[in-house]
């Protein structure tokens, strides 16, 4: 419980509206959409403002209070929920959520933490520009926890990490004060390049508030095709040679099993499998390109067919279609983007968020199916996801009609099995999702003593009251 005098200056920063107590009202904010972490906060914070999320935390830092920022609550790590002592104070980030600027001939936006990345995609797109960030969630997901996470997605191919879309950063530091870093420059090479700290810090160093993000040009043109093939091993010859031939025109590069179609095809409403035959392994392949010819064509259908013939030729791929309308291509899109949420349909699934060298893909799917399958007959491996930049959503169903819970209790023991491999590879046990409460623990095997060395250095710097997500990533 917070005492009267402590809620009752939360009310006067944000307004009693926006501090909520009741337990019906704080509930959405303190389960995760996995169910894995599910916490107990005297109560919800809800700032409209930067200098009122500035308030909170001077009063925080000062009163030994912890503070939880939270955005759309679609972290996969439990970063964004309080612990179970019903001491950590979410604050919700939500109701800063303009876009305070579109700059389409600078091609840079500034909004605000709390925007939803599809709110953002619908400003760019208005100003006839592209924000490339893509991810399954975006209709929830707040451009500040992309930011705070480091988020990837389905577009890392051709634009890179969020890491590589932020020009600049506000940001309220842990006892209150504001870095004013919202500056649209491309070049800036005065001393240390902050606000990369507080990309991908999970709210640890201090909480966005707002970004100067990048845009693009929109594409004119754009052809996706829905591939059947063997294996990841001729996934991989496809994938090498279609960026050979179309270079940065190739936006997109998807990985996906049978089984996890299967499993979209069941569960997700309105999915049709694009091919007449089965097949082991699937990709998803898209061209852009931001011009168009002259007469009209579209420069993106010539290019893949003739990636596609070679490939046929090659021996590669055994079937693809190809979207002939931008429906047809959001519903192959549909597929991907489902097949995360689609397994919880199937019973228990034990999740990894890996990468290796994209030339590793294969081998690396080869050893950690054998080595599961072999820890769990009968389980039903569905890797997944961005071959292209080697992050590989490794998850494992439970075995039909097993136990959920007995399956469940071998978590950290398939994850051990799975980041050995990992590791041989040279990989990483977090390419996308971040750190957070389920994987603090590995950070110790993964890194070593100098880095969790200056990690901790920074923290300290950075919060040394450890105001802000204790107990996260560290």
């Amino acid at each position: 419980m917070l005492a009267p005098e402590t809620l009752s200056r939360f009310a006067e920063i944000v307004g009693e509206a926006n501090v909520l107590t009741d337990p019906q009202d704080m509930a959405p904010f303190l389960r995760e959409w996995r169910d894995l972490y599910q916490g107990e906060t005297p109560a919800v914070l809800r700032p409209g403002t930067r200098e009122e999320v500035a308030a909170i935390l001077a009063h925080a830092d000062a009163n030994g209070l912890k503070i939880i920022p939270q955005g759309g609550n679609t972290g996969l790590v439990g970063g964004q929920i309080p612990n179970d002592s019903a001491r950590e104070i979410v604050l919700s980030l939500g109701r800063l959520n303009r876009v305070r600027e579109v700059d389409a001939e600078g091609f840079s936006m500034t909004v605000e933490a709390g925007c939803t990345l599809q709110a953002i995609h619908d400003a760019a797109e208005e100003a006839d520009r592209l924000f490339p960030l893509t991810l399954g969630s975006q209709g929830s997901c707040q451009i500040g926890g992309n930011i705070s996470t480091n988020a990837g997605g389905t577009a890392v191919l051709a634009y890179g990490n969020t890491r590589d879309l932020v020009l600049g950063l506000e940001v309220v530091m842990a006892d209150g004060r504001v870095l004013d870093g919202l500056r649209s420059l491309r070049k800036d090479n005065t001393g240390y390049d902050l606000k990369q700290l507080f990309i991908g810090a999970e709210g640890t160093l201090g909480i966005v508030t707002a970004a100067v993000i990048k845009l693009f040009p929109r594409p004119r043109a754009q052809d996706v095709a829905f591939i059947g093939l063997e294996s990841p091993h001729e996934a991989l010859k496809l994938f090498a040679a279609a960026r050979a031939r179309a270079g940065g025109m190739l936006t997109g590069f998807e990985l996906m099993p049978r089984v996890g179609l299967e499993f979209t095809l069941r569960h997700l409403q309105g999915a049709r499998d694009p091919l007449a035959e089965a097949y082991p392994w699937y990709v998803l392949m898209e061209l852009s390109s931001g011009t168009e010819t002259e007469d009209g064509e579209n420069p993106t259908r010539a290019l893949m067919e003739t990636i596609l013939g070679e490939a046929f030729e090659a021996g590669l791929v055994a079937d693809a279609a190809l979207a002939e309308s931008n429906a047809q291509a959001a519903a192959f899109w549909h597929l991907r983007h489902g097949m995360s949420e689609v397994q919880r349909e199937e019973g228990g699934s034990i999740k990894h968020d890996v990468s290796v060298p994209v030339a590793s893909v294969p081998r690396f799917l080869d050893e950690a199916i054998a080595a599961v399958e072999k820890m769990v007959p009968g389980c039903r491996p569905v890797p997944f996801g961005h071959m292209g930049d080697g992050n590989i959503h490794f998850n494992v169903s439970q075995p039909v009609g097993a136990d959920k819970a007995a399956y469940l209790a071998r978590w950290d023991e398939m994850n051990e099995i799975v980041h050995a491999i990992v590791g041989r590879f040279a990989g990483s046990v977090s390419a996308e999702h971040g750190i957070g409460r389920l994987k603090r623990d590995l950070l110790a095997e993964v890194k070593s003593p100098l880095e969790l060395e200056l990690m901790k250095r920074v923290k300290a710097a950075f919060d040394p009251n450890c105001t802000l997500n204790p107990g996260r990533v560290l």
